[in-house]
């Protein structure tokens, strides 16, 4: 979340970038903030005057028995009783606003970047890159859900019998070549300087508050209500929250981290055409990686990760190409994204594959994720993450625009991992 302070001392900059993002009400919840603020902060002086004249009075009572002065000693006490019942109505006054500030707070996205412009949906999308050459397939080029129907390597149907629609079950080389996406995009993260990690598929509520999936996507994810448990949505809510609390050394900067979870999305609402297939799923595998950053180094840090995605599809040879988003289609946390997307030949469209975000400080403001800095202050750091890759659409778009009459052929970069070259 923003920090108080910021808003504060930032008031027409805030304003401005939710313009951006068609936040709507802004200058009434930005004032609500404010005023909740400047109550919590009055009733914190407060507080902490009278805890001042407490202290000093018990002090002086101290002294005055020790002096033999019991009588006006007493009547000291009974003062610092009248305080303390203060204090005790203070106290919960002040956690009163801090609530109400928190709650109001919580409400607000991030500001987005300078370079992010206004926009209202993707249409407003800004391409700034592409690669890589369209394959003209001819007229009898099928999607990949009746590829994957034809060569028996994915059971749409069988998954929906298991658990339901968009729940696929991978067969034979299907399930292969995805083990083997998922192997290759760990190892290019790990040859990048990345540390592998394992972790959880669930958070508590406290992680998922921290990374910003709630409140905000509280209807988007599965959650286990007996033990109060969701089920992760990216490997960014379980890797970034290994940092939380944390009081980092500037030397230890930058950290960078990569994992493969599945992911787990109920996508409420999603039906259609453009949902078919492997488009868009409630459970898919996906390798991420994750970056915490000194605050001067953080959009250095997200143009290597851009490249880094660049390089992963260029190996693939897959068309592709880049977006910076507008800021009616940037996420609640992110202050600048980049989306990837691939071009599916079959289906004449392209496909979202990949995310780079900068959250600069505001997922580390509720993480309390801080720095040292070379003064001896405590700062926040700032976090990043990226899809390298989400497997579905990436296996989608091999077996569209790699089909042949005689098969799929595997891109030349993954016959290692798969052991096979052609699907047939």
């Amino acid at each position: 979340m923003l920090q108080v302070n910021f808003i504060r001392e930032n008031k027409a900059t805030v304003l401005q970038g939710l313009a951006k993002r068609n936040f709507a009400n802004a200058e009434t919840i930005i004032e609500q903030v404010l005023t909740a603020d400047e109550n919590r902060r009055a009733t914190q002086l407060e507080l902490d005057n009278i805890l001042a004249e407490s202290n000093k009075i018990s002090k002086e009572i101290g002294v005055l028995y020790k002096s033999g002065q019991a009588q006006k000693a007493n009547i000291l006490k009974e003062k610092t009783g009248q305080l303390k019942e203060s204090s005790k109505d203070l106290s919960e006054k002040l956690n009163g606003f801090s609530d109400e500030l928190d709650a109001l707070l919580y409400q607000i996205p991030n500001v987005p970047h300078t370079s992010v412009k206004a926009g209202k949906s993707e249409e407003d999308n800004e391409n700034i890159f592409s690669e890589g050459a369209i394959p003209d397939l001819g007229e009898n080029a099928l999607p990949h859900w009746e590829l994957a129907k034809k060569y028996d390597i994915i059971d749409f149907e069988l998954g929906t019998k298991i658990a339901g629609a968009g729940f696929p079950v991978y067969k034979g080389k299907g399930a292969r070549l995805q083990r083997a996406l998922i192997n290759y995009f760990l190892d290019k993260n790990i040859e990048a300087g990345y540390t592998e990690v394992q972790v959880p598929h669930l958070v508590n509520t406290e992680s998922a508050t921290a990374t910003g999936q709630l409140p905000d996507k509280d209807g988007q994810m599965y959650h286990a209500t007996v033990d109060d448990l969701y089920l992760i949505p990216t490997a960014e809510v379980p890797i970034t929250n290994m940092f939380r609390g944390n009081l980092m050394q500037e030397t230890e900067f930058p950290i960078c981290v990569t994992g493969y979870t599945p992911c787990f999305r109920r996508e409420a609402g999603s039906y259609g055409a453009h949902v078919r297939g492997l488009n868009r799923l409630h459970q898919f595998d996906k390798v991420e990686i994750v970056r915490i950053e000194h605050p001067e180094n953080s959009y250095n840090a997200l143009n290597d990760m851009v490249e880094h995605i660049k390089n992963i599809l260029g190996e693939l040879k897959l068309p592709y190409r880049i977006l910076r988003l507008c800021g009616g289609d940037t996420g609640f946390t992110s202050a600048l994204t980049f989306d990837f997307e691939l071009f599916s030949t079959a289906q004449d469209r392209w496909l979202e594959i990949s995310s780079a975000s900068n959250f600069e400080t505001f997922q580390a403001n509720r993480l309390k994720l801080r720095f040292k800095n070379s003064e001896g202050k405590s700062e926040l750091a700032h976090t990043l993450n990226g899809s390298s890759l989400a497997l579905p659409r990436v296996l989608a778009g091999i077996l569209e625009n790699y089909q042949t009459e005689k098969g799929i052929v595997i891109p030349k970069v993954l016959v290692p991992y798969c052991g096979f070259s052609l699907i047939d």
